[in-house]
């Protein structure tokens, strides 16, 4: 299929809104949460329009054919990651929640007073406070490959660091800052050679490239629809079998029980013994919906104009006067433009690039510690994805020149 992006850009009706008179939206901030197709909407309005009922409990047609839907959804996430089977995957609100969840069940089961855990310089504070919130209520140990300068790990570092017997290694497999994408599998495949499990924060990634679990060869691997052209409020936890299986409950309550007596419980069979409580149907049935929307562009083709629209927008961002970019060159990277503009705070840049709407996030994207080793409070981020355009970015730098001016 060939890659058209004036055709993709007529699916999101979003993109065509006009912010105030003479000012179209320009929108760039796709790392936050990206845009939906009118497949995800549509599929999302005809659920509550015409199927609306409530998952597994019922024999009516209506719970039926919510069942099959909601089901339906996550046969086709399984296939998107080429996981083994459906039972692997767990619904759960966002990737924040994922990476709790094995915190709270897995690590807590686990790990004990002393125990090592691996994460980066670079994490999302998703993947940094369950950690801390386990380090002081259990005493376990928290070491970081270090950053470089130029925005990648520090392999060697990683490999002095496994010399100390970690039990997990935790980590981002694209930088929400930086755009780096971190080479995962050797990351992966060293951990496992030291008997450590691992866990991969896939939300940057998965909606961007193609991700295999099994070459991966991940332990477990969080990711969030919304930043898949999919709806807010509904993620994956991705987790091996024999680890799920052995993983106590994370919450307690309906469906995710197979028999209670007063005194007892016996919780149910994989993926439902994680998912508790009436779930996000609808929002299930607009991520399979993205997923499909997804492969029929095809990941190799998305991935492809990511990596020609951050090309072209480092080389336009590289022009301008005092702007300092973050992060990799193109080739090591994903579609994220971080920088600041000497003397400016990002929020000013970002608040004069909305007057001609354009829409960046500026602040320390939860990755405080990340800034604080730039020596930097926060940075401007100008992100891309499947329907950015070289005109998008063409009108973010006329936005930063206006931005100099302005404070001239």
């Amino acid at each position: 299929m060939t890659f058209d992006i004036e055709k993709i850009r007529q699916d999101f009706p979003i993109l065509e809104r006009v912010l105030r008179p003479g000012v179209k939206l320009v929108y760039l901030d796709s790392t936050a949460t990206a845009q939906k197709p009118m497949s995800v909407i549509t599929a999302m309005n005809d659920f509550y329009r015409f199927s609306n009922g409530n998952i597994h409990r019922g024999v009516h047609f209506l719970a039926e054919e919510s069942t099959l839907l909601y089901e339906r959804a996550r046969e086709t996430i399984t296939k998107f990651i080429n996981a083994p089977t459906h039972r692997q995957l767990i619904y759960t609100r966002n990737t924040t929640e994922s990476i709790n969840l094995v915190a709270y069940s897995w690590a807590r089961a686990n790990l004990k007073s002393g125990d090592l855990v691996i994460l980066t310089e670079m994490e999302h504070h998703s993947n940094l406070v369950p950690w801390h919130i386990l380090a002081a209520e259990r005493g376990i140990q928290l070491e970081f490959i270090p950053v470089t300068d130029s925005g990648l790990l520090d392999m060697d570092k990683y490999a002095e660091l496994l010399k100390l017997d970690p039990k997990l290694v935790s980590f981002t497999h694209m930088s929400n800052v930086l755009g780096t994408i971190n080479p995962a599998a050797e990351i992966i495949s060293m951990a496992h050679a030291h008997g450590a499990i691992t866990v991969l924060d896939g939300a940057q990634s998965v909606p961007h490239f193609k991700v295999d679990v099994q070459a991966l060869d991940v332990d477990f691997m969080g990711f969030s629809a919304h930043k898949m052209v999919g709806p807010t409020g509904i993620g994956i936890l991705y987790g091996k079998t024999s680890l799920l299986e052995a993983m106590p409950p994370f919450l307690g309550g309906g469906d995710m029980i197979k028999e209670v007596k007063l005194r007892s419980f016996r919780p149910n069979d994989l993926p439902y013994k994680f998912e508790a409580g009436t779930p996000a149907i609808a929002e299930a049935i607009g991520f399979g919906a993205a997923v499909e929307y997804l492969s029929a562009i095809g990941m190799d083709a998305i991935a492809a104009h990511e990596q020609e629209i951050t090309v072209y927008a480092l080389e336009r961002l590289e022009e301008i006067p005092g702007l300092r970019l973050f992060g990799p060159s193109a080739d090591k990277k994903g579609g994220v433009a971080a920088f600041t503009l000497n003397g400016i705070h990002p929020h000013d840049v970002a608040q004069i690039l909305d007057s001609v709407g354009v829409a960046v996030r500026a602040g320390h994207h939860c990755a405080q510690p990340l800034h604080e080793k730039f020596n930097i409070m926060a940075t401007s981020r100008a992100s891309f994805y499947l329907y950015t355009s070289t005109q998008d970015v063409d009108t973010l730098v006329k936005g930063l020149y206006k931005v100099i001016d302005y404070f001239k």
